[in-house]
């Protein structure tokens, strides 16, 4: 296998307690599952459904109003039993209590020969009906793809580089001839190039990616943000102003290579349970469903810790959940972490030896541990937001971090699109937020100045 490889020097790991066992077990078996729009930027929802309703997999739940051929689908059959509001009435969750019938609406089924034959019209259509479209998105605002679009090129992400995160690479095993036969369906959707970014600091990779076809082949070796999708675009093949591209993870490449092969709405997922807060017998991967109440993989009783946060996806990027909620749609990893009430007294004046820190202001610095347990706390409020030259020594991107926040707060639409925020996400400066001084949350700013460039056009 053929692979350039990339070797960055920026970046951060964070070394956190409550690594995951590499060990494959089912999960205690949900009765209720969740299809969540919140877990889609932008997306406008309107109900197919209502209370009460009898749905099968892949039955249509909502679609996006915008865009109404973009369809959400139940991952379960049975009944709705509750659609959940917030604020103004958005939607937050549409509840599908499971009959254990699986009975599944049946899409077009295809063999390995048939699927890079298909036209462009014949894939979109199925990808649209049976709901699995939502897996495909977009750069730059990172929302989901548009279908009426055509990308210059599509990225496929085969390493996470966040702590604790699951390793993509673990979900790919046994999944060779699902994974190729979505890489073959996602090249019949553009006239560019398929590239596909795996972790240069294995050895070795899993037989699904050594005997890939149809993709050009990265490894990006170096500290965390490495993996994120957005480094692997700026440093394959950069985004310039008109240009669209898709990108998707290597764990939902194989659910479209699901779906064309089975002719069935995929719903299996493997999902990793890690956090120093989480006992050490459940920190494994276990095979459930999209849309998994979060019971079924950890609860009260599992935790060491009286008050715990649990964060659906990774520490830096993921979403605060509680016990009786539901795993997001792209996550493939339940981080568990203290929840801490209390503020430490002084705790900037003690010696640190057990707090991990990127500056030299504790001697953890100097003696650094293995591993150390973090917590919710943000240890002080916020204050002006100074210049420190820290923020570019943890992103691997030739973007200055100060200097496009500051374009964003002043909503300079030139600054910001000359300082590089369409080739941005949120996630792509979490750690800038955990170093900074100022405690100013970045990807709140770099969200706002892609809704900014959006809504200029």
């Amino acid at each position: 296998m053929a692979m350039i490889k990339h070797n960055l020097k920026k970046g951060y790991d964070i070394k956190l307690a409550g690594k995951i066992d590499k060990v494959l077990v089912e999960a205690e078996k949900s009765k209720l599952y969740a299809s969540q729009p919140p877990d889609f930027i932008g997306l406008k929802p309107r109900l197919e459904v209502e209370e009460g309703m009898l749905v099968k997999i892949g039955s249509p739940l909502y679609y996006d109003k915008l865009r109404p051929e973009i369809k959400f689908t139940s991952p379960a059959s049975g009944k709705v039993i509750q659609i959940n509001r917030g604020e103004r009435r958005a939607i937050m969750e549409v509840v599908v209590e499971s009959d254990d019938q699986d009975a599944a609406i049946n899409f077009s089924k295809y063999s390995a020969e048939q699927i890079p034959n298909l036209s462009v019209d014949d894939i979109k259509k199925q990808l649209l009906e049976s709901g699995v479209w939502p897996v495909v998105r977009q750069r730059p605002f990172s929302k989901i793809a548009d279908p009426q679009a055509i990308p210059r090129d599509i990225f496929i992400c085969a390493m996470d580089t966040a702590p604790l995160a699951a390793d993509p690479e673990f979900l790919l095993e046994n999944e060779d001839e699902n994974f190729q036969a979505g890489i073959n369906v996602l090249k019949n959707l553009t006239e560019g190039k398929v590239y596909l970014s795996v972790d240069g600091s294995k050895t070795s990779h899993t037989s699904a990616i050594e005997n890939v076809q149809n993709v050009e082949v990265h490894s990006f070796k170096g500290k965390h943000p490495a993996g994120n999708v957005s480094v692997h675009i700026h440093h394959i093949a950069p985004i310039n102003v008109g240009d669209i591209v898709w990108y998707v993870n290597a764990a939902d490449v194989v659910l479209i290579g699901k779906l064309f092969l089975t002719g069935v709405y995929p719903i299996d997922r493997v999902v990793a349970v890690a956090g120093s807060s989480a006992k050490e017998d459940i920190r494994k991967y276990y095979k459930t469903r999209l849309g998994t109440k979060v019971q079924s993989l950890a609860n009260e009783g599992n935790m060491i810790d009286d008050h715990v946060r649990y964060i659906s996806g990774n520490v830096m990027s993921g979403r605060k959940i509680t016990e009786n909620g539901y795993l997001g749609f792209y996550d493939r990893t339940l981080t568990v972490i203290p929840d801490s009430r209390d503020r430490k007294l002084f705790g900037w004046l003690t010696p640190g030896l057990k707090d991990e820190s990127f500056s030299r202001l504790f001697l953890s610095k100097l003696l650094p541990r293995k591993e150390y347990v973090k917590d919710t706390l943000i240890h002080g409020g916020k204050r002006a937001f100074i210049q420190t030259g820290e923020y570019e020594k943890v992103l691997p991107m030739d973007i200055l971090p100060m200097q496009l926040v500051k374009s964003i707060m002043a909503e300079e639409i030139e600054d910001m699109l000359a300082l590089g925020l369409l080739e941005v996400d949120e996630e792509d400066f979490a750690l800038c937020s955990y170093i900074c001084p100022s405690k100013i949350h970045f990807g709140t700013y770099i969200r706002q100045g892609l809704d900014i460039l959006e809504k200029e056009g």
